[in-house]
């Protein structure tokens, strides 16, 4: 599980770091040069030209070693340039500039307010090492560097950043200037992300990330934190093994209230995804319209069909007899529809709410008081917007708004996206790293709530069915995109991989 932190802890972090082990500032920064350094090293030819540009602060003497280095131990042809307009350099940029200067003068270029900048001219089989600003950055970026981030922008180079994209803010970028900041290829964090790197508005400066390890373990530990990061061995830990003795009884027994005319799909993959997931018993209350159509595709749900032929109606449902409860995929808006959810809500049992029984509870806000506690809410960002009530202005503002809905209402709020996050109760965010955009397709939101719901059935926690539930849903669209690609795969394709992927993770 990887913690993340904002970039005030972070700094919190490196002096509890420093200060326990101890190492010095300049040490730590070693360390940290010589992770980068060995990362891009085994990445990257030795044979390709590496243009570093340093700040004055911090990452920019993080920039400097990690030149140094690969010079000098990498065998990288390397030209660094320092910008420092103002004369005045941090203490460990200072120290890096020398040892430099000491062991090869010939690959430092330093510009400042005295001399005019020449860029270097930038090609494809390049590759810029960004390290002019970090993650301490509160304002955009101005003037000189902002020439400076739009030629390397402009380029043709393949850039690395330091850390953190420059010019990119570790959260909130509301106020910034797109044009300012950096546009990275390969973002090589120190001890943890930035949460902006799981942030749909940071999509055009990170594109691909991974975190280095700087010998942070002991201090993060006694920093808190909401936010975690969660990876395969976390969802592995929280898989319940069965009993050789157990039998359909002892796996629940699921209500999924689905479909209305020309969205039966939805109810088909959403039992689907049920029953993979290992639910004992499913019973599917739909349109009369979609009997046949379930039967055939899934002979081993069970069908209560609603009197009415192309929606579900106010005709009783009675869900008290069911281990867990799933409502929305594909049900439309019809009043009769909003009539039944309304008769599901109420009780004790946490049920999955999902797709249009969430845009019927936008629409008559009363009911989410309703709302069983500890339910499972899984809005995409357009049906949670409606849901707060209010449009977010970018992913930022949005995640805000989910937490404070999920302890507000005690709920388990499903924020489905790249990174989709788990909000729960106690205002903790479960971030998931599974999944890939060929599952931006139609029906994938049917089968997680399936998902969901077989995993209730069976016995989890409503925070560790949302939890498992998501890792398991995008591991499965990992592996049918291993299968048939992410552009050709389809929403049943994900179902069919379900299996595979609960076995990866026993494994």
């Amino acid at each position: 599980m990887i913690h993340i932190f904002t970039a005030g802890q972070s700094r919190d972090i490196d002096a509890l770091t420093i200060a326990r082990e101890p190492v010095s500032p300049i040490d730590l920064v070693e360390r940290a040069a010589k992770a980068f350094a060995a990362e891009f090293a085994d990445r990257f030819d030795s044979t390709r030209r590496v243009i570093v540009f340093a700040g004055q602060g911090n990452n920019g003497a993080d920039a400097l070693a990690i030149a140094r280095i690969l010079a000098a131990e990498h065998n990288f042809a390397v030209e660094a340039y320092l910008l420092n307009p103002t004369g005045k350099l941090s203490a460990e940029c200072e120290t890096n500039r020398r040892r430099i200067l000491q062991i090869n003068r010939h690959i430092l270029i330093e510009v400042t307010a005295g001399n005019k900048f020449y860029p270097p001219e930038l090609g494809e089989g390049d590759i810029v090492v960004d390290g002019l600003f970090g993650s301490g950055l509160n304002r955009p970026l101005e003037g000189g560097y902002v020439s400076v981030v739009k030629y390397i922008n402009a380029s043709a180079a393949t850039v690395v950043s330091v850390d953190i994209p420059s010019g990119l803010f570790g959260e909130d970028n509301s106020g910034n200037n797109p044009e300012a900041i950096i546009r990275s290829d390969l973002t090589l964090a120190f001890g943890c992300p930035s949460l902006v790197f799981l942030l749909a508005e940071s999509a055009p400066y990170v594109r691909k990330w991974k975190v280095l390890d700087i010998g942070w373990q002991d201090a993060s530990d006694t920093v808190q934190t909401a936010l975690r990061l969660i990876e395969e061995e976390d969802a592995a830990r929280l898989l319940r093994p069965r009993m050789r003795f157990a039998h359909k009884g002892n796996f629940g027994h699921g209500l999924l209230v689905a479909g209305s005319r020309g969205k039966i799909g939805a109810a088909v993959l959403a039992a689907g995804a049920c029953l993979r997931a290992g639910a004992g018993l499913i019973t599917v209350h739909l349109p009369a319209c979609g009997e046949t159509v379930l039967h055939t595709a899934f002979p081993e749900a069970m069908i209560s069909p609603d009197d009415k032929a192309g929606h579900v109606g106010a005709s009783e449902i009675d869900g008290a007899a069911f281990s867990a409860i799933c409502v929305g995929p594909g049900i439309g808006m019809h009043p009769d529809t909003a009539q039944a959810l309304e008769s599901l809500l109420g009780g004790n049992r946490p049920v999955v709410l999902d797709a249009d029984a969430l845009n019927i509870i936008a629409a008559h806000g009363d009911l989410m008081s309703r709302v069983p506690a500890r339910s499972i809410l899984t809005p995409h960002p357009k049906e949670f917007d409606r849901l707060a009530g209010s449009e977010s202005n970018n992913g930022y503002e949005r995640l805000q708004k989910a937490m404070a809905f999920a302890v507000e209402h005690s709920v388990i709020l499903v924020l489905k996206g790249a990174y989709t996050a788990v909000c729960l109760p106690d205002g903790q965010v479960r971030f998931n790293s599974s999944g890939n955009p060929g599952m931006a397709t139609a029906g994938s939101g049917d089968v997680l709530a399936g998902l969901l719901l077989g995993l209730l059935c069976t016995g989890y926690s409503p925070e560790d069915a949302a939890t498992l539930g998501v890792f398991l849903h995008g591991m499965a669209g990992d592996l049918a995109a291993a299968s048939s690609g992410e552009e050709a795969m389809i929403a049943s394709d994900i179902i069919n991989h379900i299996g595979k992927a609960f076995r990866l993770l026993k494994n």
